[in-house]
């Protein structure tokens, strides 16, 4: 019965969210090319906000955990596992003081709209994964940005997708690359849990009633210790991960 219900909220999910997409779109490239930056970031917060609520009609709730004080004026690196494409909202949203940018695929950089102007013009990366230089020039761009502005880079480790929540193992070189490029950086862990509900059965229908929880923990000053660093925010994070 609730799968059966799924199929009619879903149409009407995807249709608003396509018009937020579209909607913000030409808002993004006003904010941007008009005011500068600053007003094309807060463009990209409440477009987030917006999308956010497009999934309460799924009866999607989120909770986003913080019980400590992240440095501000200092670079960060947020780490986190990744379920799905519906991780990413609620970090622009509740981390959108510390300017978060996204290490992302290259695909993802033309045909969505709002989305990829956000990820072209907004100071994340789009990296190739079939070409390691290019990534890893791509990474270095990012490090060095986040090291001279003072802004956040997040990045999902694992790489793809967990299908139903199970943490995968860390890919580092990503991480690595980063932390060599902002050497003052603060390593933010997150964990994520049940995000991969939303896609339960697929691309569609989606899932109804998923209670979506970031927890995250204890900043981590760069030390200079890559691998060590690595392994406790790893660990930290899959701690914080539910058994599916």
């Amino acid at each position: 019965m609730k799968k059966l219900l799924s199929y009619p909220l879903t149409v009407f999910f995807f249709i608003l969210f396509g018009l937020t997409l579209v909607v913000f779109h030409p808002i993004q490239w006003f904010c941007l090319r008009v005011f500068g930056y600053e007003m094309h970031k807060r463009s990209v917060s409440i477009l987030n906000w917006f999308l956010m609520r497009c999934t309460n009609i799924l009866g999607t709730r989120y909770t986003f955990k913080n019980q400590y004080d992240i440095p501000k004026n200092v670079p960060l690196i947020i780490v986190s596992n990744h379920q799905s494409m519906y991780d990413i909202p609620p970090i622009i949203w509740h981390m959108r003081e510390y300017h978060p940018k996204f290490v992302s695929k290259i695909e993802l950089g033309k045909g969505i709209p709002s989305v990829s102007f956000n990820l072209r013009h907004g100071g994340s990366v789009l990296i190739n994964r079939k070409d390691a230089k290019q990534s890893v020039e791509q990474l270095e761009k990012l490090g060095k940005y986040i090291e001279k502005h003072h802004r956040s880079a997040v990045i999902f480790p694992e790489g793809t997708r967990s299908r139903d929540g199970s943490p995968k193992k860390f890919h580092t070189t990503g991480l690595k690359v980063l932390m060599a490029n902002a050497p003052s950086a603060w390593i933010v862990p997150i964990s994520i849990n049940n995000s991969w509900k939303l896609l339960r059965y697929g691309k569609f229908p989606m899932g109804l009633g998923s209670h979506l929880t970031f927890e995250v923990h204890q900043p981590i000053q760069n030390n200079d210790d890559s691998e060590f660093l690595i392994n406790e925010t790893e660990t930290l994070i899959k701690k914080g991960i539910n058994k599916p």
